[in-house]
Order: structure tokens, then sequence, then C-alpha cells
């Protein structure tokens, strides 16, 4: 073909821009600020909370609305955290433009890949990142395509073969044609297809959905019969019907919760954030806390993604290998990663001027070097070199896993190309190399399986070999492995993916089957990966966790990005993932007690025809003292004890003693109000006092057992909220304790005290027996 006919005119290049043909086109799995605001805003939770504030507000019970403050602030914290590490992957994601030689108007001219358009011929070279689908017209190279495939292997491609974008060129040099552009090439498909967000997967948010669910049911019934009555039936005027009404439904939402969960997270990503652990959903670290089968892939996870030369076994008494291996490498130009592990360990003494070189070929499985002094030294796979395949040494090395190459020499020295003949040389040395397994993995596997945690390797790699690695980093059953290339049906890797526990030669789609049906045996499953083709089992994974040096629509669509890209620091997230949860659920036996007796009182309340005993504000200080404060800095306590039982039950379990307390006291307070004829202020004020004292018995309970933080917590706490509600009686409607009141009060604490000491301990063997069975 003459230079003039190569590639594209200036102006059908410009046709081809204007059409939408060009390659100007970024994939993105991130969300948007949109969306980040719309998931974070528009909630069950928020709206029945706003709906409550919108009929006080309308009332002018300003005094009342101050629980908003808390919603806003939970709010704020969701959203700013999303976006903050959003932003903190786009700025990982920014890479300076590829410079290409492009052929243009008969000639060659220099483009970014955005310029490239349908139809233009790209010259590509080693070191160049292929920007489209392309289809070699002339030339060959060798293309590393793991981060498409998973493959670690190296792939000769000749006239006529197809390049696939984000693919790179090792070595040689083509002339290409471009055959996708934009969302059409094969890596922004793989993008694309994980594009849409997974959905959350985390306890305790679906704890609190499901409790704002069954709120939803009941909160507009039982907040209309309570307006009624007070309106119609009391005759007590609309301000003081709403005010009531509201603060019975508010008492059933658990708002100080929802901060702490928000709160105990963002410390969690904070923390994470100083080890170099980029969270970009926060809940996922609650999620990770409860992960019982984790995905890793060999390279780059369980291995550095490096070779190390592990010895070199001569085969002839009279040669020095070693001294033969250094000339070769003087003379090689040849820059794999094989060649970068021998150079590192074989220092290059003297250097004989080469007759001819033959670069080392992945097609081939061999290189060659030609001397006039030396003759012609072969460095290649055992199965070219003749009598290498069976020997005693590449066996050995072979079945633990490690690479072998074999050196050999033939005296003659060749100048043509088709000369070379490894099969006539004689082999001089066994070559045996390994995969640098990461440091400190074997630890970080064996504590994790020492937590229960379920290990699967998954690699595009051979599967004796990945089995082998898996082997020596400690991998339990590693030795079940299965090459996933020979199964041709979905039902064929869905059943291997409980028997095996290795599984190699595994595609894109495979990957996400896998995970798919791990998870559909109700398995937790985190994946770790780092390529384009992870994505899809990275977005199905209930935890995705990436390497930061790993493709950019990877760490796009991960949970955790792993900024110096080390998996030995998932123990640290699955400790703070622990924290978060198991403080969380001693700290919920405080929150749920006002949502279960705000629901019991509502009906008893409707059934006696009587007004609610709680103000909004009276509910607020409870909220901000009792289960704000002393849970706040629960939060922050160190528990990396495995997670035992389901949270909402365990946590339910923990507040009804507490809340049939409450109950008990309101029973009794009405008591003595009609037997002695008090005022209805007296009678709030000696139920609220009485509020408080069962709701801090719950504190200390928390607090149990005593530290000197803890210790302080329960004591700061119970004398706080006394002071705070003396001092601030005309804004909660109150008074103060009596002659008359006090003695009541001491007594019926005192009962209440002696109760909960006993049901509490119930409570706790009745437990302890239930975890026992399971």
């Amino acid at each position: 073909m003459e230079q003039t006919s190569i590639g594209l005119t200036s102006a059908e290049a410009a046709k081809k821009i204007q059409a939408g043909l060009h390659n100007d086109y970024e994939t993105t799995a991130s969300k948007t600020t949109a969306a980040i605001i719309k998931d974070n805003l528009f909630t069950l939770f928020n709206c029945l909370n706003l709906l409550i504030g919108v009929f006080l507000f309308a009332v002018g019970a300003y005094s009342n609305m101050f629980y908003l403050v808390i919603i806003l602030v939970n709010i704020i914290i969701g959203i700013s955290q999303e976006v903050h590490a959003r932003n903190l992957v786009k700025k990982l994601s920014l890479v300076a433009p590829q410079t290409l030689r492009v052929w243009r108007d008969g000639q060659i001219s220099t483009h970014t890949s955005k310029d490239l358009v349908l139809g233009d011929w790209v010259v590509l070279g080693a070191g160049d990142q292929i920007p489209a689908d392309l289809t070699i017209q002339s030339g060959g190279v060798e293309v590393n395509e793991s981060m498409l495939t998973g493959e670690a292997d190296l792939v000769v491609k000749h006239a006529g073969d197809s390049l696939l974008s984000g693919s790179f060129i090792v070595s040689g040099e083509v002339t290409a044609e471009v055959i996708h552009v934009g969302a059409d090439n094969y890596a922004a498909k793989l993008s694309n297809e994980a594009k849409v967000h997974k959905p959350l997967r985390s306890e305790l948010v679906s704890s609190i959905r499901r409790v704002s669910k069954f709120t939803s049911y009941v909160i507009v019934p039982l907040g209309v019969v309570l307006f009624l009555q007070a309106y119609f039936l009391r005759d007590t005027g609309i301000q003081s019907s709403v005010i009531v009404s509201a603060a019975a439904l508010l008492g059933m939402l658990p708002k100080g919760l929802v901060l702490l969960i928000s709160i105990a997270l963002t410390t969690g990503v904070i923390k994470l954030a100083k080890k170099r652990i980029l969270v970009q959903e926060m809940h996922a670290i609650e999620t990770l806390a409860h992960v019982d089968t984790l995905c890793l892939d060999k390279t780059g996870t369980l291995t550095e993604g490096k070779m190390q030369l592990q010895d070199v076994l001569p085969l002839q008494d009279h040669i020095d290998p070693r001294m033969l291996l250094s000339q070769y490498l003087a003379a090689s130009a040849d820059n794999n990663l094989t060649m970068q592990a021998l150079r590192a360990e074989i220092p290059v003494l003297t250097r004989e001027t080469p007759a001819t070189v033959i670069a080392f070929s992945s097609e081939r499985k061999w290189g060659a070097i030609s001397f006039d002094s030396l003759g012609t030294l072969y460095l290649g796979a055992p199965e070219k070199i003749a009598g290498s395949a069976d020997l005693p040494q590449v066996n050995a090395a072979q079945v633990a896993g490690l690479r072998v190459l074999i050196l050999a020499q033939s005296p003659t020295t060749q100048l043509a190309e088709a000369d070379f003949d490894p099969s006539n040389a004689q082999a001089v040395a066994v070559i045996v190399l390994s995969d640098i397994i990461r440091q400190n993995a074997q630890e970080t596997l064996a504590y994790l399986t020492e937590e229960g945690i379920d290990l699967k390797v998954i690699s595009g790699d051979n599967p004796t070999a990945v089995s082998a690695i898996a082997q020596r980093a400690g991998v339990p059953d590693a030795e079940k492995a299965i090459d996933l290339s020979t199964l041709s049906t979905e039902s064929d890797v869905r059943s291997a993916a409980l028997r095996y526990t290795v599984f190699g030669r595994v595609t894109p789609e495979q990957k996400k089957l896998l995970v798919e049906e791990l998870k559909a045996a109700d398995c937790t499953v985190a994946m770790t990966g780092d390529g384009v083709n992870d994505v899809l089992a990275l977005r199905e994974a209930d935890v995705s966790i990436a390497m930061a040096a790993g493709d950019s629509a990877a760490r796009q669509i991960a949970n955790f990005v792993l900024l110096d890209s080390d998996f030995t620091t998932l123990p640290d997230v699955l400790f703070e993932g622990r924290r978060v949860v198991n403080n969380v659920t001693k700290a919920s036996g405080i929150f749920f007690i006002k949502t279960i007796y705000s629901f019991l009182l509502s009906l008893i309340c409707i059934l006696t025809s009587s007004a609610f005993p709680f103000l909004p504000i009276q509910i607020t200080l409870i909220d901000l003292a009792i289960e704000g404060y002393p849970s706040f800095f629960l939060s922050f306590e160190e528990n990396k004890q495995r997670i035992h039982g389901r949270y909402l039950s365990t946590s339910l379990l923990h507040a009804l003693p507490n809340a049939l307390l409450v109950l008990i006291n309101y029973f009794a307070v009405r008591f003595l109000q009609t037997d002695y004829g008090w005022n209805e202020l007296a009678s709030t004020t000696l139920l609220y006092y009485l509020l408080i004292g069962i709701s801090c018995l719950a504190v200390i309970r928390a607090c149990l057992p005593l530290n000197p933080l803890r210790l302080f917590l329960a004591v700061s706490t119970t004398f706080g909220i006394y002071i705070a509600a003396m001092l601030f009686h005309h804004l909660l409607e109150v008074s103060f304790l009596t002659a008359v009141t006090l003695p009541y009060f001491i007594g019926l604490m005192i009962i209440n005290i002696i109760l909960f000491a006993g049901v509490s301990l119930l409570t706790k063997k009745w437990s302890a027996a239930r975890l026992a069975k399971v």
C-alpha cells in the first residue's frame, strides 16, 4: 500500500469527529454528586422526621424542632464523606494523556488518544498502552493483556490480529487501524456493565430501614388518632395536640442511632485513611466485618507481580553457567520480569560483543545470542531444549509451582536467524525462578483463616502454577484447583464455586458467576482486583477491594482502594468493621428503649384516651445526653471480637427490659396521681425523672465492664442529665421533685434497679444459650 493511502486525511477525520466517531470518551463507575445527595437525602427515615417537623413548624412549636439538627448533621456527614472519597479516586485516575503516532494526510503526526477517530492508522511500539480496539495492518508485537484477561503471559500478535484497548505493548512495533472508539471499546464496555451501582448491603442500615418501614406503617394512623383524641376528645387546642402527637411519633424513630452509626463509620474512614486505605462507601466497613468468603487474585495480591531467582542448577561439570548467563544478560536487550529478576542476581563481569541477537519471544519460548568466542547461548522453556523437559530438576521445580528456564549452549556461531535451533544445543543449567510472595501475606492469610474466612484464589493464569503459589502463601486447601477454561456451561462453573479453592484460566464473566454462586450459597463475599477483567466480579461482590496500582475502572467501582496496593492491610479494615458493629450493637440497647416504649405508650394512650406523657423537647434531651453523649465516646473504643448474633434482635432484646420498666413506672405514677390527687405537673415531673433514671441504667449496662473512661461516662451521664433537667425545667415544662414526690422517686428507682438486674441476668443467659446452639 502506498504511503498516501494509509490512514485518513484531516478532512475525513474532521467529518468523523462531527459524526461522534471519536475516542474522546471517559468511562466512570463513580456516583455523580446529584446521585450521592439523592441517596443520602431522600430516605424514608428522613422523610418521616421531616414530615413531623413540618407539622411542628406549622403550629409554631419551634423549640420542639431541635431534633432536626441531628438529622441534618447525619445527612451532611454521609454526603461529604462520599463526595470526598469519589474525588480522591478521580485524582488517582488522572494520567497524562498518551501521545500517539498517527497517519494523517499520508504522513505521521502526533495526536493524543482522545484525538483518534474510527479508521485512523496508529503506529505503536514497546511501552505504549493501546488506546482503542485496533486491527494490526503490519508488524508484530508482544502484548500484556493482564488488565483485561487476568493472564500474566504475554500474547503475540501479527497482521490481522486484534489489539484490545487497555492492554500494553511489551515489545515490537505495529501499524494498526482503529476499529472501535469511545464506548464501543472492549474496556469501556466492561466498565459500563459495572456502572450500575450495586445495592447497599449493610445490616445496620437495613435494620434501621426495617424499623423505619414498620414505623411508617403505624406512624400515620397512630399520629392521626392521637391528634384527633387530643383535639376533639380532650379539647387541648391544635398546638398542644400536634406537640403531644409528635412526641409519640418522634420517640419511635431512632434518630440518634442513625447519627451514631454515621459517626462511628466516619471515624473508621479517617483511621483507615491514615493507614493508606481509601474508603469510598463507608457502610462497607461494617459489611466487611461480616465477610466469610474472600476471593483473591494471584498477581498483585498474593504476589508482588515480580520474579525472583531461586537457583541456577549446573548440568555440566566443566561449564560455569553463571558466567555464560552473565554474558547473555549483558548482550540481551530483553527487559521482561524474568530478565529483570536475573539481572538483579547475576552480575555482569565481562562483556563479549555478540554476533547475532534473537530477542526472547513468548511465542517461540526462547531467545538466543551468538558469540564468536562462546558459540550460541539459548535461554528458553525446557520443552524447547533437547532432552530438558524430563530432567528431574525441572520436574521438581514445576511441581512446586516455580518457573523454569534452561540455559543451553551450542559450539557454532550463527548469523542468520533461520539457522538458530535450540533443540540441537546442550543444556548447561536449570534456572529456577519464583513469584515473590507479598511480605506478610502468609501471616495475613493465616489470621483471616483463623477468623473463619474462607479463601478463594481466582486468576487468569495456569491453575497448577496458581495452586502452587497459593500453597506457598498458606491458602488452606490450595491443592483443590480447577482450570475453568475446560468448563463450557454456566452450570458447570457455578457447581465448581463451592468445591474448589483455586480457579485458573478464569474469564471476567466466569469471575462474576463464581461470586454470584458464592452469594447464592448465603456467603458474604469480598473480592480483590486490579484490572478491567475484575470489574464485573467487583461489582457483584458484597465488598469490593481494588489496588491503587491497578486500572481506574476497578478503582472506581470498589468500596475500598488500597493506596499502597497491599492486601495485608485487610485485617485493619476487618478490625474497624468489628469495632463499629460491636460498639453500635452495645449502644443500640439504649436507643431502642425509646422506640419500644413510645410505640407501646402510644397504644395505651389511644386505648385510655389519655395524652402521651412526654414532649418532643424532653425526648430530645434524652437523645443528646443519654443516647448521644456516652454512645459517641463508647463507639471509639477498640473491639476486635468476632460478631455474634443478629444486630436488630440483639439490640431489641437489650432494650426490652428498660422499655417495660418505663411502662410499669407509667402505670405506677398514674395510680399515685389518681390516688393522691397530684396535679399534672407533679406527676409529669416524677415520670420524666424516672424515665431518665431507667435510661441511665441502660447506659451503665453498656459501660460494663467498667474502666476509667466507662466509669466517667456512666457517672457524668447520670449526674449531667439530672442537672440539665433542673437547669432547663421551664423549657422542658417540668418542675423539681418535692418532698412529696422525692420518696416515691427513690422507692421506685430501687425497685427498678432490682428488676433491671434480674431481667438483664435472665436475658444474658438466654442469649448465651441461643448463641451456643448456633
